[in-house]
């Protein structure tokens, strides 16, 4: 059986995000983030999109570069707290936000990815968090329905990638994205290195090459990596 070199300039893959489209990017602060597919992001055009990540990094990095070209009208996230300039989008109603605590969030993408429609959980019962959210009963206990979460597109930061896919994330960089790489139709990856299939040894293969659709190269990483350089 041959596998397929999914390998592929940057701009083709980015190209397939349409306006209107929901996208997962991957990250927790800077480690994990792909910065340079944000860019790439930037540069295509792609409006009125969704954007589902855990924060919103810092302002001049991250997504802030794609809040501050409007490109972004609702942004699923756990807090803007670093971002002084998405607060502001936020409270002025030039984008939607929809709040989740950390670990609701990472469960409703990993919902996604296992095909499953939705978890229960009590937590945010009786506070702000389960406005307008359904609620079940179950052995006298009340849980709030949280719907599973997908993407058209995920963004996704990787160590390494073979040239079918398979991925091996640094340290603390793996967060959100082996979840976010389940639970998409389409899963591009920036990889600081290409390797040969079969160079990524199987045991330190963190997602199977299977759910990853483009692979692009990095290069040198730019100063917004700075604080994961190795």
């Amino acid at each position: 059986m041959r596998f397929p070199d999914k390998t592929c300039a940057m701009d083709t893959a980015i190209g397939r995000i349409k306006d209107g489209d929901t996208v997962m990017i991957g990250g927790f602060g800077v480690p994990g983030t792909p910065m340079t597919l944000i860019h790439a992001l930037v540069a295509h055009g792609a409006g009125n999109l969704t954007v589902i990540k855990n924060d919103a990094n810092e302002p001049g990095m991250g997504i802030d570069h794609l809040l501050q070209s409007g490109q972004v009208a609702r942004l699923i996230t756990t807090h803007l707290g670093l971002n002084s300039h998405a607060i502001a989008l936020m409270n002025t109603g030039q984008i939607e936000v929809e709040f989740n605590a950390q670990g609701i969030l990472a469960e409703r993408i990993r919902a996604g990815g296992a095909g499953i429609g939705a978890i229960l959980s009590d937590i945010g019962i009786g506070t702000e968090l389960a406005k307008g959210k359904q609620v079940v009963e179950m052995a006298g206990v009340s849980y709030l329905v949280e719907p599973a979460l997908r993407a058209d597109v995920a963004l996704i930061h990787a160590d390494r990638a073979d040239t079918f896919g398979n991925l091996a994330f640094a340290a603390t960089a793996r967060n959100f994205n082996p979840l976010m790489a389940m639970a998409a139709d389409c899963v591009v990856v920036e990889a600081e290195s290409i390797v040969p299939l079969g160079a990524i040894a199987p045991d330190d293969v963190h997602s199977a090459g299977v759910f990853v659709d483009h692979v692009t190269p990095l290069g040198e990483l730019s100063k917004e990596y700075a604080v994961v350089q190795r």
